[in-house]
């Protein structure tokens, strides 16, 4: 889970101002969590929050995604989710946003099996992303960090994703000079696998997440959940990024570390 707050903190600046390059300061004091980080950390506490069994998980994602949206306004949420954030009665909106790929990392540490991380990532993404491209890009994300987790090898996450979900028929070299900002999951999550899958270590998976620019935040937070759980996270990483979060949401990622650590 940590591993996509640091692709989210690190790629902040770069949203809006993309770089199209692999070297740049990690964090610097521009450096922010966005509404990648608070929703990730949401999800985390929805699925703390419910038993081992993980019943009733739809709704207390709703309630924590509320509770942290609002306390938590200006961090960049889109305009729709933004209306769902406030709204008394939430529901689905259908939509295909990169949103429904970015926070599901915390199913893929918290299940037990590949069948219950599929799972908790369709509980925590219908309630608002319930079309079928942000369903599958969820799913596909959470499956990847389940596999990695559990020893599968790269070559082994490839071709499971391509078999079930996405063709990625480009390199991050071919598409870095014409990629553009794309906040659908199919424009981005392929991306953020093949940032992913390209990868020598945790922190080169980062930078190449955000070196092709566009979503830049939320394609790096996307692959650095991936990255955690393939390489785990270097501790100088992790101890400059902490220094990003609130004692409210230190409090969380330290909560469900001690319960779902790394095996």
């Amino acid at each position: 889970m940590l591993g996509a707050i640091i692709g989210d903190v690190s790629g902040s600046r770069f949203e809006w101002n993309n770089i199209k390059t692999k070297t740049f300061e990690l964090f610097t004091e521009k450096c922010f969590p966005t509404d990648d980080s608070i929703m990730t950390l949401a999800v985390a506490k929805a699925i703390l929050r419910c038993d081992d069994d993980h019943e009733g998980l739809e709704e207390e994602t709703v309630k924590c995604m509320q509770k942290y949206g609002r306390r938590y306004p200006d961090a960049g949420y889109g305009m729709r989710f933004y209306d769902w954030l406030f709204t008394e009665e939430p529901k689905p909106y259908r939509s295909f946003g990169n949103g429904a790929a970015m926070r599901v990392s915390p199913c893929g540490f918290a299940a037990k099996t590949l069948d219950e991380a599929i799972a908790l990532a369709k509980a925590v993404t219908k309630v608002t992303h319930n079309h079928k491209e942000g369903m599958k890009a969820a799913e596909a994300v959470t499956t990847a960090i389940f596999m990695a987790r559990s020893g599968s090898k790269m070559a082994e996450i490839r071709e499971c994703i391509e078999k079930k979900y996405y063709k990625i028929d480009f390199t991050l070299d071919a598409i870095r000079p014409t990629y553009d900002f794309d906040v659908t999951c199919q424009g981005s999550v392929p991306q953020a696998f093949e940032a992913f899958f390209e990868s020598t270590g945790f922190e080169d998976a980062i930078r190449n997440a955000i070196s092709i620019g566009g979503d830049s935040d939320t394609i790096a937070a996307i692959t650095g959940g991936m990255a955690e759980a393939y390489y785990g996270i270097p501790s100088g990483i992790r101890e400059k990024v902490l220094a990003f979060l609130d004692n409210d949401l230190l409090a969380i990622v330290a909560k469900f570390e001690s319960k779902y650590g790394k095996k």
